[in-house]
C-alpha cells in the first residue's frame, strides 16, 4: 500500500474499499430495516396491545436469527431468565439487585464456559441491551416508576423490540409503550431515518477506508520510531471511534424507524434521539465529555441505575463501581476492562483536578461547561481558553493511547488477551497512565 502514489491510492480507495464496504453494509442491514418498517406499520393499524407486543417479539426474534442464526438462543435464554427472576421476586422491593446479580452470573458463565468466546462476543451487543432493559425495568418497578408488573407479552415485546435488540440503544419500558401506541409517519420521521442512516454509512466508510490510511496518504506526515507508533495508535483510535459512530447512527435509524426515539412538547413531536456526539469525542473539552457523548443512552442508564445507587459509598467508589459494571456488561475481555477501568481513573483525576483549579482561579475550567450564570469571575479570558485547550489536547492524547488497543491488524482472539494490551501500551511507554499519575500527584500538592 505504501508504494501507491496518491492517484493510484484514491482509485483503489474508491473501487476496492468504499464501494464494497457500502454494499456489504446494505446487505447486512436491509432485512433488519425492512422488519423495523413492518413493525412501524403494525403499530399504526390500531390492533390490540397484546398483538402489537407479540409482533414486536416476532420481529426481534427474526432480527436475532438474521444476525446470529441459531446462536440467538443464548439471547432468548437471558430474556426468559430475566422474566423468571422478576416473576419470582415480584413481591420483593429489591428486584433490581437480585436481577442484576443473576444477569451478571449468566454473562460471566457465558463468557467462560457456555460457548466459544468468538461467538459469544459477536452477540455481546444484544446481550448487553437485554441486560440493560431488564435491569432498568426491575429498578423502575422497585421505585414505582412502572406502576404494575408487565405481562409476559409486554415484557418479551419490550426486551426483543426489533428497533433496539441488535444495535441498541437502550430505551426505558415507558418509551417502548409510547412507541407501541404508534405516532404518525410524517416527513420529520422519514427525514430522521434517512439522515441517521446516511451518517451511519459515512462513518462506516471512514472507519474502514479512511482512518486506517490517515497517515501519510491523507495527512502527509512521515515519521519513524515512537512518533510513528503514536500516529498508528491515533489511526486505530479514529477507526474504532467511527465504527462506534456507525453503530450509534444505525441504532438511531432502527429505533426511529420502529416509532421510538421521540420527545413531545404539547402537540409538537420531535424525532430527536441522539446516541453519540462525534464532535464532542474527536474534539473534546474533557474526558468526562467523551464518556457522556460516546453513548448517551448507556451513559444515562449507568448514571441512573448504577452510579446513583452506589453514590452512598462515596464518589470515587461509585465511579469505580459504574465503570466495573460497564466492563462486565460489555463482556469478559481484558482489553475492554482495562480501557474502561483506566477511563474511570482518568475521568476522576481530571474532574477533581479541574474542580480544584476552577476554585483557585475562579475560572470556567471545569470538566463540564459552566452555565451562563455560574459564579466564576474569569469566564472568557485568554488564559481560561488556554487551560481548556490544554485539557482538550490531553483528552485527545488519552483517547489515542486507549484506542491503540483496537488494532485492525490484530487477530480476533488476540484482542481479548492481556498480552496484547500490555504489548500495545508498553510500545507507548504507558504514557497515559504516567500522565494520569502525575495529574493526581499535582492535585494533592495543590
Amino acid at each position: 500500500m505504501e508504494a501507491f502514489g496518491r492517484q493510484e491510492f484514491l482509485q483503489f480507495l474508491a473501487e476496492g474499499c468504499i464501494v464494497p464496504t457500502v454494499q456489504q453494509g446494505l446487505e447486512q442491514v436491509w432485512q433488519l430495516l425492512l422488519v423495523c418498517l413492518l413493525g412501524r406499520i403494525v403499530c399504526r393499524l390500531g390492533l390490540p396491545a397484546h398483538v402489537k407486543h407479540l409482533c414486536s417479539l416476532a420481529g426481534g426474534i427474526y432480527g436475532l436469527y438474521v444476525f446470529f442464526g441459531l446462536h440467538m438462543v443464548w439471547v432468548i435464554a437471558l430474556t426468559l431468565l430475566s422474566f423468571l427472576i422478576l416473576f419470582l421476586c415480584r413481591r420483593s422491593s429489591s428486584r433490581g439487585v437480585f436481577l442484576s446479580l443473576a444477569i451478571l452470573v449468566y454473562l460471566l458463565m457465558g463468557s467462560l464456559h457456555m460457548i466459544d468466546a468468538e461467538t459469544w462476543h459477536k452477540m455481546r451487543g444484544s446481550q448487553m441491551v437485554v441486560a440493560m432493559k431488564a435491569i432498568s425495568l426491575a429498578f423502575d418497578l422497585d421505585r414505582g416508576v412502572v406502576s404494575s408488573f408487565p405481562t409476559l407479552p409486554e415484557f418479551l415485546g419490550y426486551i426483543c423490540f426489533v428497533g433496539t435488540i441488535i444495535f441498541g440503544p437502550w430505551i426505558s419500558f415507558t418509551s417502548y409503550i409510547d412507541a407501541i401506541d404508534g405516532r404518525k409517519m410524517n416527513p420529520a420521521w422519514l427525514g430522521k431515518v434517512a439522515l441517521s442512516f446516511g451518517k451511519s454509512q459515512l462513518c462506516l466508510v471512514v472507519s474502514t477506508c479512511i482512518a486506517p490510511f490517515l497517515f501519510p496518504y491523507f495527512i502527509p506526515l512521515y515519521t519513524d520510531g515512537l512518533p510513528r507508533r503514536w500516529l498508528h495508535a491515533y489511526e486505530n483510535a479514529v477507526s474504532f471511534h467511527f465504527s462506534n459512530y456507525f453503530v450509534s447512527y444505525l441504532s438511531e435509524t432502527t429505533i426511529v424507524m420502529c416509532g421510538a426515539g421521540f420527545s413531545e412538547d404539547k402537540d409538537n413531536l420531535k424525532w430527536d434521539i441522539t446516541v453519540a456526539r462525534p464532535l464532542n469525542v474527536e474534539l473534546p473539552r474533557s474526558m468526562v465529555e467523551v464518556v457522556t457523548s460516546w453513548n448517551q443512552p448507556m451513559s444515562h442508564w449507568l448514571n441512573k441505575y448504577v452510579f446513583k445507587s452506589a453514590l452512598k459509598l462515596g464518589t470515587f467508589p461509585a465511579i469505580l463501581v459504574t465503570y466495573t459494571a460497564s466492563a462486565l456488561l460489555h463482556g469478559l475481555s481484558f482489553h475492554l476492562g482495562a480501557v474502561l477501568l483506566s477511563l474511570g481513573f482518568i475521568t476522576y483525576v481530571e474532574h477533581v483536578l479541574r474542580k480544584k483549579l476552577a476554585a483557585i482561579f475562579s475560572a470556567c475550567i471545569l470538566s463540564k461547561r459552566c452555565p451562563n450564570d455560574c459564579p466564576h469571575l474569569n469566564k472568557k479570558a485568554v488564559w481560561v481558553y488556554g487551560i481548556n485547550l490544554f485539557f482538550s489536547a490531553l483528552s485527545i492524547f488519552h483517547l489515542t493511547y486507549l484506542g491503540s488497543l483496537f488494532d485492525l491488524d490484530a487477530d480476533d482472539d488476540k484482542g481479548y488477551m492481556a498480552s496484547h494490551t500490555i504489548q500495545k501500551w508498553s510500545e507507548l511507554n504507558w504514557a497515559s497512565h504516567w500522565v494520569m499519575l502525575g495529574c493526581w500527584i499535582f492535585y494533592w500538592l495543590i
